[in-house]
């Protein structure tokens, strides 16, 4: 085995979407599941319609419990001030 066989392979960057294909994703027959990383303030305050509170410190568990399948598409979204 050479060095190239243990090496972690670099990472994928986390894809992105439009909101117009956010939009269309939505309204399809299978949606995505989507998610709302802040705090529960800012979700209660507003949020997509249908998006899931996934506070940033309980998100991974959050999301494994509310999407099972390692396959499903989700969509996760936070504020981005600029």
């Amino acid at each position: 085995m050479d060095a190239t066989d243990t090496a972690a392979a670099p990472q994928d960057p986390v894809p992105r979407i439009t909101r117009e294909e956010l939009v269309t994703a939505l309204a399809s027959a299978q949606p995505p599941a989507l998610f709302e990383v802040l705090p529960p303030g800012y979700w209660r305050k507003s949020h997509l319609p249908g998006a899931i509170n996934a506070p940033p410190s309980e998100a991974v568990a959050i999301i494994t419990a509310q999407v099972p399948h390692h396959d499903a598409d989700i969509v996760v979204y936070c504020w981005d001030p600029g």
